[in-house]
C-alpha cells in the first residue's frame, strides 16, 4: 500500500509562507487546521474558497461557513479574504489565484489545506491555475469519515471514496501534464 499512499495522501512539514489556501469544502477540521497556522503566525492571510453548498443550507457559500469558523477561532476579519462563486475544484484554484492577483499580493509560497485523501487532486488542480513559482506546503486534515492513509483501504466506504479521487485525476488532467513539464 506504500505506494497508493504516497500517491494520494502528501504532507509537509507547515512554514512560514505568503498565503493559507483552502479549496473548499463544508468540513470543520479545513478552517480549524488554516485558523491555527494562521494563529501560529506563519501566513499573513486565508483564502477559503467556495460557493454555494446545499449540504450546508444555514450559509450562503463554503467561503462563508469558513470564515464563520475563522472567527471563532480568533483570526480577524481582515485576514481572511473572499472568494464565495467556485463550485468545484478547478473554479476553487483559478478564483483563488484571481483574487491574489487583485489584491497585489506577492505569493511565493502557500500554506495549502485540503482533506488528507484529497490533497494529490486539489493540489494537481492548484498547479494548473497558478504560477509554476508558487510553492504548495500541503497540510491535510483528516475530517469526520476518518480517512487516513495507514488504513483507508480496510473500509470498502473509505475505498470507494479515495478511489473515486483516481477517477478524477485521470479524467481531468492528461491535457495539463504538458504545461507541467515544460
Amino acid at each position: 500500500m506504500t505506494v497508493l499512499q504516497t500517491l494520494f495522501f502528501l504532507e509537509d512539514t507547515p512554514e512560514k509562507a505568503d498565503i493559507i489556501l483552502i479549496p473548499g469544502g463544508n468540513r470543520l477540521s479545513l478552517m480549524e487546521k488554516a485558523a491555527d497556522l494562521y494563529l501560529q503566525g506563519l501566513a499573513p492571510y486565508i483564502l477559503p474558497s467556495g460557493g454555494y453548498n446545499k449540504k450546508i443550507p444555514d450559509w450562503e457559500s463554503e467561503w462563508e461557513f469558513l470564515k464563520d469558523i475563522a472567527i471563532k477561532k480568533g483570526v480577524p476579519e481582515e485576514a481572511i479574504l473572499k472568494e464565495n462563486k467556485a463550485l468545484n475544484t478547478f473554479d476553487n484554484a483559478i478564483l483563488s489565484w484571481e483574487v491574489i492577483k487583485d489584491k497585489g499580493l506577492d505569493v511565493k509560497k502557500a500554506l495549502f489545506v485540503c482533506k488528507a485523501y484529497h490533497a494529490r487532486r486539489a493540489t494537481m488542480t492548484y498547479w494548473t491555475a497558478f504560477p509554476k513559482e508558487v510553492k504548495f506546503i500541503i497540510c491535510p486534515v483528516i475530517d469526520d469519515r476518518e480517512i487516513r492513509k495507514n488504513d483507508w483501504f480496510l473500509d470498502k466506504k473509505k475505498t470507494e471514496v479515495v478511489m473515486s479521487e483516481v477517477e478524477k485525476i485521470g479524467k481531468y488532467f492528461g491535457k495539463h501534464i504538458p504545461n507541467w513539464v515544460k
